[in-house]
């Protein structure tokens, strides 16, 4: 058992509600009819699941909402606690746009899980709550992957056997992931490390695996031909005495005198040499050997040492510019070897989406999970993608006369499993709500004064020293209704008599009467519910934080013939500006096509105002593309409200709607 400062059992987590915000279906047929999705919770429509929310919290949430068990298979790549940068690098689209720019330093909470801030302590009760939580999840025959890299292995490693147990670790597999870089004082590290435990020691899903024969291998081993191809040698006999004919003399070489027994029946051994499969060495008294042929073999299989496996190619097109992405490979082998068609398959640390993709394009169903903003959109994309190469793959199969089904089909053995959905639902669990612009401010104006975040209060988001600090909403000044919500709220806190600090982005005259108002009643040292206000603009302390500007779009939408026209006129993206001045110096920055600045662009024609249902998406395949910018799509019938959703190459969305 591995002890550290502050460890503490998890004894329990509140499951907060998730609230969907999107939603994408690539065909009409979403999911899989049958008992694949008999025992999905009925809140939840089958198909992906994409959660954006601390991973803690969204398992809780999986948990109280019908999920406990039914999970084959899990895959995390946590932080390693390397203080590594993972901060994204982003460039500006377009042929000529070679300019890049520094994604967005996460908020508090996504640093927590993306750099290095803690101590170790506090890394270990971090993965052992989240490794706890993981197991309830997991089903009776289901697996969990760790990847790891050597400086956290062993903690991991302890972490794990208290959690499920010693018997339940099955290998510690090296992975090399890249080639070595020259030390001054050590070995070149080139080896991540997968930690591969099971729910159930006595039994758990395996499919046996391949890896390719290497040349070293195959010039090592395969050094034998005849008519049929080339051939190794490998035992007839296995360890152990036996009594019966597998112990028994044949063609004069008697296996017990070594201690050994044949691993065939002579009568078999007899048809093996009848066809040709028994080598006999000219050496006298050298005993017989089987032939096994290269062409008859899939490869070796898989040992727990993976060198076939190329990590992420720096031009490919898996990569999503992510700094701890996965290659596609990695994941194939994993899911494939855990899981069946059908499976459900869980990663609470998704980054770029290698999981869910990989998980989509072999036929399972997967439930992913992000606290940074970016990691989901760029996941939703790929997924996005992914879903309408499988609906062209099946439609072209049917052009050229193939039968099946894209949903449930039986696939042939050289094509792969068909997919178990072609919808996936994006949610937020806890405050990740309709406000988070105001969210992300609040824990930027926290950051930049030094408040103590409070999470259970309602009402303060946090205190200075002994102050209350309420952090009023930046879209308005501070005004005389903020101050009366205020003063609700101590009517209803009869025993509160600390002092309070409002944060503000400037504030009305008539605010500033209040507040004096106020104060003027609450004279001496220990005066209770006195206030004091930092006006992040102008205060001499915090008056440099530069108030955040949202993404602004002018869009026209019109209703012609049963259609719908949508024409984006312009898009400006003041963050986006800020940074390319910022590091520009001197000079100032110029766009000349604002479709530089647009990631990617979706249309919801009938929103309803809480989940964006994806109609059509424009999303680029090359960085060097720009989207469209205009339109045309079915219009529902009678009046409807269009919603245009625009994303930045920072991940800022903004959304346009218009009524026709």
């Amino acid at each position: 058992m591995l002890v550290w400062v502050g460890k503490r059992p998890l004894s329990h987590v509140t499951a907060f509600p998730a609230q969907a915000v999107e939603r994408f279906a690539a065909g009409e047929q979403t999911a899989w009819s049958g008992a694949t999705w008999q025992d999905w919770p009925a809140a939840y429509p089958p198909g992906g699941l994409l959660f954006h929310g601390d991973n803690k919290e969204v398992l809780a949430h999986l948990l109280a909402n019908g999920f406990r068990g039914k999970v084959n298979l899990i895959y995390i790549d946590p932080p390693f606690d390397s203080g590594a940068d993972y901060v994204r690098k982003v460039s500006l689209r377009g042929a000529t746009g070679s300019a890049k720019i520094d994604g967005d330093q996460y908020t508090l909470g996504e640093q927590i899980q993306y750099t290095d801030i803690w101590a170790n302590d506090n890394y270990l009760q971090f993965m052992y709550e989240r490794l706890l939580l993981l197991k309830e999840l997991l089903s009776a025959d289901g697996s969990l992957y760790v990847h790891v890299d050597a400086r956290k292995a062993h903690h991991l490693r302890a972490l794990l056997d208290e959690a499920f147990g010693s018997d339940a670790f099955r290998n510690q597999i090296a992975w090399k992931r890249t080639s070595a870089h020259a030390g001054a004082s050590q070995y070149g590290a080139v080896t991540d490390y997968l930690l591969f435990y099971t729910a159930d020691p006595a039994g758990n899903t395996w499919n046996q695996q391949f890896q390719s024969l290497t040349e070293v291998h195959r010039a090592r081993h395969y050094r034998h031909t005849d008519e049929r191809g080339v051939y190794a040698l490998g035992e007839l006999t296995a360890p152990g005495l036996r009594r019966g004919p597998s112990g028994d003399p044949w063609h004069g070489f008697n296996p017990s005198a070594i201690g050994r027994h044949w691993g065939n029946l002579p009568s078999a051994l007899e048809r093996l040499d009848a066809q040709g499969m028994i080598y006999w060495p000219e050496r006298p008294g050298a005993w017989p050997r089987l032939k096994r042929y290269e062409s008859d073999l899939e490869g070796r299989s898989c040992t727990d040492f993976w060198d076939d496996l190329d990590p992420i190619n720096m031009v490919g097109s898996e990569r999503e510019n992510y700094p701890t992405q996965k290659p596609e490979g990695l994941l194939e082998r994993i899911i494939a070897s855990s899981s069946n068609p059908g499976d459900l398959v869980l990663d609470c640390f998704v980054g770029s989406g290698t999981t869910a993709a990989v998980a989509q394009k072999l036929g399972r169903r997967w439930i992913a999970c992000d606290i940074n903003k970016g990691a989901i959109q760029t996941t939703a994309k790929r997924l996005q993608t992914v879903m309408r190469e499988q609906v062209e793959e099946s439609q072209q199969r049917a052009a050229a006369g193939e039968q099946g089904n894209l949903l449930g089909e039986e696939p042939k053995k050289e094509q792969p499993a068909a997919p178990a959905q072609l919808s996936f639902s994006v949610w937020r669990v806890n405050d990740y709500d309709l406000q988070i612009q105001h969210n992300e401010a609040v824990a930027l104006a926290c950051e930049h004064i030094g408040v103590q975040r409070t999470r259970t209060d309602s009402f303060f988001d946090g205190t200075l020293g002994r102050r209350l600090v309420k952090i009023i909403p930046f879209d308005h000044p501070l005004s005389p209704a903020d101050l009366e919500e205020l003063r609700r709220e101590l009517d209803g806190r009869p025993a509160e008599d600390r002092e309070m600090t409002l944060v503000c982005l400037g504030m009305e005259i008539a605010a500033t009467a209040w507040i004096d108002d106020w104060n003027r009643l609450r004279k001496g040292r220990n005066a209770a519910n006195k206030v004091h206000v930092i006006e992040l603009r102008t205060d001499q302390k915090y008056g440099r934080f530069i108030r955040h500007e949202p993404a602004r779009a002018s869009v026209k939408v019109r209703r012609r013939n049963g259609r719908l026209s949508v024409a984006i006129d312009e898009f400006i993206s003041p963050g986006i500006i800020e940074r390319l001045r910022q590091q520009a110096g001197v000079l100032q920055p110029m766009i000349e096509d604002w479709r530089a600045m647009v990631d990617c662009v979706m249309i919801d024609p009938a929103w309803d105002g809480r989940v964006f249902n994806v109609a059509l998406s424009d999303i680029p395949e090359r960085k060097t593309d720009l989207v469209q910018g205009t339109y045309d799509l079915p219009a529902p019938s009678g009046e409807t409200t269009v919603a245009v959703k625009i994303i930045d190459m920072l991940g800022e969305e903004v959304i346009v709607t218009s009524q026709v």
